[in-house]
């Protein structure tokens, strides 16, 4: 309807009115239309559009845009995989609350979560483990709760990569422990979805290939004061069951070999001030040390056998891990503490010689020849174990 507004003249007399204004249709009404009315709830105008054609054009436009990001990682190198994700984590995790209890359970740091193949495993020994180790990440929280659960009565092979564990740098994935406790229905839902839809079919679907993060990680300007970082670029491939392994390009591809390379030399070359000094590496060792016990405790006392794993690693890394925790300090001390079995890679002649192509993990066709010769010296030390626990129980 049409509505009357009284005018006067401007206030500079430039403009001439009339003494009533004849609102356009298509202007809503105001206040001013209706005084001393209650006002309704204002309602937007929208005028006409061919909504239709909107959003077919919207969606035309997502589906090129969307096609060509997939494009763009594909002629990358990228395949769809499975994402390592907490809720894979807490996947794995509730298979020994849902009747696997009794399985061999793997945990530590990425070095136990690429180098160990879970098919090769399984060929040396008859069984496949449940893989529950996690990149940049010390065991420790993942023993303590395994510890705790009195439903887990299997076998335990830990990784004890020597930064990860004795000097605890690295706690990326920390919160997944909790997260597998407080997981909620529409958290479980949401991975269910993600790996029927999503993971086996888009290889954007990386959390390496996120426009966040490929925004973050270009050549801005370095802050002033501010030591320069890289972030840890895509390394692995892993598997539903979360086998995992070393992407091809870290290997295949020179430039892409370069600059994860160079992306651990500025990792290693970051300044650690929790770790500083040798009186602090020290403290914190004894710490670590207490815990470690009192959990391998826990587990050997409901008979859950135990046997902890060094890893290879070369070049850079060993030479931070031989300076910073040096074997006497760090491994042999474990041994000594816990009373656990270990395989120290340096011990044996089979667990040696392979290709580690960033210093710290080995090549996805070395890491299945470790596994296979690695699995049968866990068994051996297990059934060692075992028969020790069955004799000391017979007497």
């Amino acid at each position: 309807m049409a509505a009357t507004l009284p005018m006067t003249m401007a206030s500079d007399g430039g403009v001439a009115t009339a003494d009533h204004f004849e609102r356009p249709g298509f202007v809503r009404l105001t206040a001013s239309d209706r005084p001393g009315v209650a006002q309704p709830v204002p309602v937007r105008d929208i005028p006409p559009q061919p909504w239709g054609k909107i959003l077919l054009g919207a969606l035309l436009l997502f589906l090129g845009l969307m096609t060509a990001w997939e494009w763009q990682w594909r002629a990358f190198g990228a395949a769809p995989g499975y994402r390592n994700s907490d809720g894979a984590w807490a996947e794995q995790r509730r298979r020994i609350n849902t009747g696997e209890g009794n399985k061999t359970v793997l945990i530590g740091s990425s070095r136990m979560l690429f180098d160990v193949q879970l098919p090769e495993w399984e060929r040396a020994t008859g069984e496949r483990p449940i893989q529950l180790a996690l990149e940049g990440t010390s065991p420790l929280p993942v023993l303590e709760d395994l510890a705790d659960d009195p439903e887990f009565t299997g076998r335990l092979v830990m990784d004890t990569t020597p930064t990860s564990l004795f000097l605890g740098l690295s706690g990326r994935r920390a919160s997944v422990v909790p997260y597998y406790h407080e997981q909620s229905p529409s958290q479980r839902s949401g991975h269910w979805l993600s790996r029927q839809f999503l993971e086996p079919w888009f290889a954007f679907y990386d959390p390496d290939f996120a426009l966040p993060v490929v925004v973050r990680r270009q050549a801005w300007p370095d802050r002033p004061g501010l030591p320069r970082r890289i972030l840890v670029r895509k390394l692995s491939v892993q598997e539903i069951d979360r086998n995992t392994y070393v992407w091809h390009k870290v290997i295949d591809d020179p430039t892409y070999h370069a600059l994860v390379r160079r992306v651990w030399r500025l990792q290693l070359a970051l300044p650690q001030p929790t770790v500083d000094t040798a009186d602090k590496r020290r403290k914190l060792r004894e710490e670590l040390l207490e815990r470690v016990s009192a959990a391998v405790a826990k587990l050997r006392a409901r008979g859950v056998r135990v046997v902890f794993v060094r890893p290879p690693s070369s070049g850079p890394w060993q030479a931070q891990e031989d300076r910073m925790t040096p074997r006497k300090d760090s491994w042999e001390l474990l041994l000594q503490r816990t009373g656990v079995s270990g395989i120290h890679f340096e011990d044996y002649p089979q667990l040696q010689g392979y290709v580690l192509p960033d210093w710290s993990h080995l090549a996805a066709a070395d890491a299945k020849r470790f596994t296979s010769a690695l699995a049968p010296l866990v068994a051996s030390k297990l059934a060692r174990e075992e028969g020790g626990a069955r004799a000391t129980a017979a007497r």
